[in-house]
């Protein structure tokens, strides 16, 4: 959702992506569909598809809102920037830390070919950049900041598939870091 919303609209949009997290607690991934997710947010189907045109624009909304409202920690303090790189990516890994149902539908929507899905991680990537980018500080070089992204999409990807939980990514991905960095301190 990027366009310019009303109160009641936004309300409505706050309703729909909190009623389809319950709905995948509930029901999983295959058993969310808008309808039910309308139905718990109370609200017509016909306006929850003006919103969302499919279950993984929902669900990548869901995700990109979690992103954006988690405020990034602060690692300047720490010297090394494999430990900041780190901390961020534990950061990110907690958006859906705890909740697999939920990592898993992020996962499947957010690989889903819906034009609306493909805007949402486009921005859920620069936020990814932007966090490795503010951990790494001086030592950011778009190389470095693109291996390490590419690095965590598919520790997310690996994640999201039940490889192993959220909340080990950071402590899985500290040794990636470690090698990408070239141990620099």
């Amino acid at each position: 959702m990027r366009r310019h919303l009303s109160e009641r609209q936004a309300d409505t949009v706050e309703r729909l992506t909190a009623a389809a997290v319950d709905e995948v607690r509930n029901t999983g991934y295959d058993g969310l569909s808008v309808r039910n997710v309308a139905r718990r947010a109370g609200v017509a189907p016909a306006t929850a598809y003006t919103y969302f045109a499919s279950k993984d624009h929902l669900v990548a909304e869901v995700f990109r809102r979690r992103l954006e409202a988690q405020a990034p920690t602060d690692h300047a303090t720490e010297a090394d920037p494999a430990d900041r790189v780190t901390a961020a990516i534990g950061d990110i890994a907690e958006v859906v830390a705890g909740e697999p149902e939920l990592a898993a539908a992020c996962t499947h929507a957010l690989l889903a070919g819906d034009p609306d899905v493909a805007r949402l991680r486009g921005i859920i990537g620069l936020g990814f950049l932007s966090r490795l980018t503010d951990a790494l500080g001086d030592d950011a070089d778009d190389g470095v900041v693109d291996a390490l992204n590419l690095a965590l999409s598919g520790a997310m990807l690996q994640s999201g598939m039940g490889v192993f939980a959220h909340a080990e990514l950071a402590d899985r991905m500290r040794p990636v870091v470690a090698l990408v960095l070239g141990g620099r301190r």
